[in-house]
């Protein structure tokens, strides 16, 4: 479908004349259909420079947002830490990143089906948006796993943010039935913390983040197993 035509307005027609200074009562007839078409034309291009600038940044969100949940993916995400990790290394400021795994999240597919595990994963994410800095980045990883970077903190600091979300992800309990009496899946959180050190690329901090989580990980299943003996 055609765009919509819109004739320039009189008023920035005339803002534009006015910026350029000219007169059109001092110009003969056809002088004056000419400056006033080359205005036109002008205004037209202004407006077509601003559309593309909005369907220029549209397109940049899309592919900086992962393609289920209100968070960068992980192309942006690593493009994020690579320009937190300069600014770190400029002004000699602390960097962590936060590695997060879902525990028990296959067992809401196969119970549930893949759309109620797509709305475990929004949750999660809206979760972590709630409960970080607008400062802070997170991100989708892939499948069940996010990230987070946290500018300005320590390995203390983002092990005690890391210890909050995971109460918070503990909490939340995916059930069916119409008064929750149906099967049950207990959705957890093993997260794994690094604080970045000179001489780190985004690669390697997201690998050492991911080692830290499946140690994490192993805890928390040992720790589960201990409790039902």
């Amino acid at each position: 479908m055609a765009d919509d035509f819109h004739a320039p307005r009189p008023a920035g027609r005339a803002a534009l004349l006015n910026v350029l200074g000219v007169d059109l009562d001092m110009l003969d007839v056809r002088t004056r259909a000419a400056i006033e078409a080359l205005c036109d034309e002008v205004l037209f291009l202004r407006e077509d420079v601003d559309r593309l600038r909005d369907a220029l940044s549209e397109a940049e969100s899309l592919a900086d947002n992962d393609a289920l949940c209100p968070v960068f993916n992980r192309r942006a995400f690593e493009r994020e830490i690579h320009r937190e990790i300069a600014l770190a290394a400029r002004f000699r400021t602390p960097l962590s990143v936060i590695y997060i795994d879902l525990d028990h999240f296959k067992q809401v597919n196969d119970a549930f089906g893949h759309a109620a595990g797509d709305e475990v994963l929004i949750r999660i994410s809206e979760l972590l948006l709630r409960h970080t800095r607008d400062t802070d980045i997170v991100g989708r990883l892939g499948g069940d796993e996010f990230g987070i970077v946290l500018a300005q903190a320590t390995a203390e600091d983002s092990l005690l943010k890391a210890e909050q979300l995971a109460k918070e992800v503990d909490q939340l309990v995916v059930t069916s039935g119409p008064d929750g009496s149906g099967p049950e899946v207990r959705i957890g959180a093993s997260c794994g913390v690094v604080e970045w050190q000179v001489g780190q690329d985004a690669q390697a901090l997201i690998a050492l983040a991911d080692q830290a989580m499946f140690a994490q990980k192993a805890r928390r299943k040992s720790s589960l197993q201990a409790d039902k003996q």
